[in-house]
C-alpha cells in the first residue's frame, strides 16, 4: 500500500509539473520602481525542457487579459502547439513602451527590454539565446515591439509589428488623441531617436528577422506601413511585408497575429 501511495504521489507531481499554465506575475520594476502586472502563458512543461518564448505588447488602452480573450484568443493554444512561453506585459493603457522623458515612472522600454527578460530568464525554462526570443505587437504595440526589438537587437531575434504605428509625423491628431505626447511631449521636439525611421540604418547592421503587416481597410495606419515598408526595401533590408483585407480592428489583427505567431516559431526552428 505504501509502495503504491508512493507511486500516486509521483505521478500527480509529473501532472502538475506538465500542466500547462497561464500565472498572474506582478513583477517589479527597479528603474520605475514599481510593479508592473504581466501574463506568463506556458505550454505543457517538461522536465529538463527549455523553451523559446515570445513577448507580446497589446496596442493603446489594451492589458494582458484582453490579449487572451479578444485579440489573440487562441493564444493559450498556441501556447501549447508551438511550445512557446508567452509573456504579456502590462504597458499601463498608453505608456507607448518608452522611456519617457516626461514621465518618471513611464520607463517600459528599458522594463520590457532588459528587466522583464532578466527575470523571465531567471525564473522560467526559456532558452536564452537570442535566436530563440521574439517581440511583436500590434497598433501601439507595434511601434513598440519595432522600437524596443531593433534598441535591444542582441536580446531579440525576431520581431513583429500589426497595424503598427510607425510614424509619428503622419500619426495627425492621433499624436494628441491618443496621448503619445504625454509621454514624449509636442512633436514638433520630439527626440528623434523616438521615431522609428531613426532605426533603419540599425536594422540594417543587426542579425535579425522583421515581419511587418498591415490591413488595406486601416485607413490610418497603412500609408504609414507602406512607407516604411519602402524604406526598408530601399535600405535592402531584408522583411517580410504583408497587407489583406480588414481595418484597424481585432478581426484583423487577431489573425494577423496568430499568423506571425507561427512564422516566429519557424524562425526558432531553424
Amino acid at each position: 500500500m505504501k509502495k503504491l501511495i508512493n507511486i500516486v504521489f509521483v505521478m500527480t507531481a509529473f501532472v502538475q509539473l506538465s500542466a500547462q499554465k497561464i500565472i498572474h506575475q506582478e513583477v517589479f520594476s527597479p528603474k520605475m520602481n514599481k510593479k508592473i502586472k504581466t501574463v506568463i502563458i506556458t505550454p505543457n512543461l517538461q522536465p529538463n525542457t527549455k523553451y523559446p518564448s515570445v513577448y507580446i505588447l497589446h496596442g493603446f488602452s489594451g492589458n494582458p487579459d484582453r490579449i487572451m480573450k479578444q485579440d489573440i484568443p487562441d493564444l493559450v493554444k498556441k501556447a501549447q502547439e508551438l511550445k512557446t512561453i508567452y509573456v504579456l506585459p502590462d504597458g499601463n493603457y498608453s505608456s507607448w513602451y518608452v522611456d519617457s522623458p516626461v514621465v518618471k515612472d513611464s520607463q517600459y522600454q528599458t522594463f520590457i527590454g532588459k528587466e522583464l527578460v532578466e527575470f523571465i530568464d531567471k525564473n522560467y525554462p526559456v532558452k536564452a539565446e537570442k535566436k530563440f526570443r521574439g517581440i511583436l505587437g500590434w497598433s501601439m504595440g507595434g511601434y513598440g515591439a519595432t522600437n524596443i526589438g531593433v534598441t535591444y537587437n542582441k536580446t531579440f531575434g525576431i520581431v513583429g509589428s500589426s497595424c503598427g504605428a510607425l510614424d509619428f509625423n503622419s500619426f495627425g491628431e492621433g499624436y494628441q488623441k491618443y496621448m503619445v505626447n504625454k509621454v514624449l511631449g509636442p512633436l514638433e521636439s520630439i527626440n528623434p531617436n523616438f521615431l522609428t525611421d531613426s532605426k533603419i540604418k540599425l536594422m540594417a547592421g543587426v542579425d535579425q528577422q522583421y515581419i511587418f503587416d498591415c490591413g488595406t481597410e486601416d485607413t490610418q495606419m497603412i500609408s504609414m506601413n507602406r512607407n516604411f515598408h519602402k524604406k526598408l526595401t530601399e535600405m535592402k533590408i531584408q522583411h517580410l511585408y504583408t497587407e489583406s483585407l480588414g481595418g484597424h480592428v481585432p478581426e484583423y489583427w487577431s489573425r494577423s497575429l496568430s499568423e506571425q505567431l507561427s512564422l516566429f516559431d519557424r524562425f526558432f526552428k531553424q
